[in-house]
């Protein structure tokens, strides 16, 4: 018999008053990917996030985690979260809260091999206060993990993390996920989900707007972009096929439904320094999936 999915939400609904959050949102994962859930703030995320972990009661729909309720999959210690506001006990040291929560799950992650995991190596004899703002994300993942559960959700996880910091957390990611554990991460770090998610699923407005690989999600967005270097004077509003331009310092970006055409002017007219030819990133995919009104990921927080 198949195992059950490690997370299936069906016509999931949430309304605060008049204001609709999430929008009968269908998504299923399977045990052991990586997923993560991209869009604007207030597209529904964070909603869908605490659904799962039964922090709210949804208008309508249902949701299964591994085959429970999330309260049951909770209270069983099947999940483990990272949410944007987590907090830790003050007048505490970090060993203390961790030991703390470790016997609360009946089956908890091995002390030394959870310390590891989580890259805390050094912090459990120091008082909480005195945490960085890196340290304490690294702690919320060991209390996530404290459980050892099967399904891991991340809610913009590095945010307060350098960029050292964000590289080894998602190596560590990327070993949690070699061990068999789903690991679901919101995040605005659109670099991150191309390095990292084996799927992303886009949310606008409550709903799911897309929804595979990245080169999938990619891949539906028409167009190329060439940028190289031009004197400022210079104009391309005859240039075939181009639908954008954007100007950064020297260098000039044109979006182009035919690149072949748009190059043969461009080179016909001389010489294209610093010449560079791409196809779209996922932010211009994810962009390119949202409604106009809606402010870009990552413009305000």
């Amino acid at each position: 018999m198949p195992s059950a999915p490690a997370l299936e939400i069906r016509g999931l609904s949430v309304r605060y008053g008049d204001v609709v959050a999430v929008d009968a949102l269908d998504l299923t994962i399977p045990a052991g990917r990586t997923v993560a859930l991209l869009g604007p703030n207030g597209a529904g995320k964070s909603t869908t996030v605490n659904a799962v972990l039964g922090l709210i009661t949804p208008t309508a729909g249902d949701v299964r985690v591994l085959g429970r309720s999330p309260r049951e999959a909770v209270r069983a210690g099947s999940v483990g979260a990272m949410l944007q506001h987590g907090g830790l006990p003050s007048e505490a040291r970090v060993g203390e809260v961790i030991d703390l929560v470790r016997r609360s799950f009946p089956t908890a992650w091995p002390l030394d091999d959870l310390v590891m995991t989580a890259g805390i190596e050094g912090l459990l004899g120091r008082p909480v206060e005195a945490l960085s703002g890196g340290q304490r994300q690294r702690v919320l993942l060991a209390l996530a993990l404290a459980g050892a559960p099967p399904l891991l959700l991340l809610d913009e996880p590095t945010s307060a993390m350098d960029v050292e910091g964000r590289r080894a957390f998602w190596t560590t990611m990327r070993g949690l996920a070699a061990r068999g554990h789903t690991v679901v991460f919101a995040t605005h770090h659109l670099d991150e989900a191309d390095a990292v998610a084996d799927r992303v699923v886009v949310v606008a407005e409550g709903r799911v707007v897309a929804d595979g690989t990245t080169a999938e999600v990619k891949a539906g967005v028409g167009g190329r972009t060439v940028s190289f270097t031009a004197a400022p004077q210079r104009l391309f509003d005859d240039v075939p096929a181009v639908t954008s331009v954007s100007r950064r310092g020297s260098t000039v970006t044109l979006g182009t439904t035919d690149a072949d055409a748009t190059l043969r002017a461009l080179l016909a007219e001389g010489g294209l320094p610093d010449l560079e030819v791409r196809g779209a990133t996922l932010e211009d995919a994810v962009l390119a999936l949202l409604p106009a009104r809606r402010a870009p990921i990552g413009a305000t927080r």
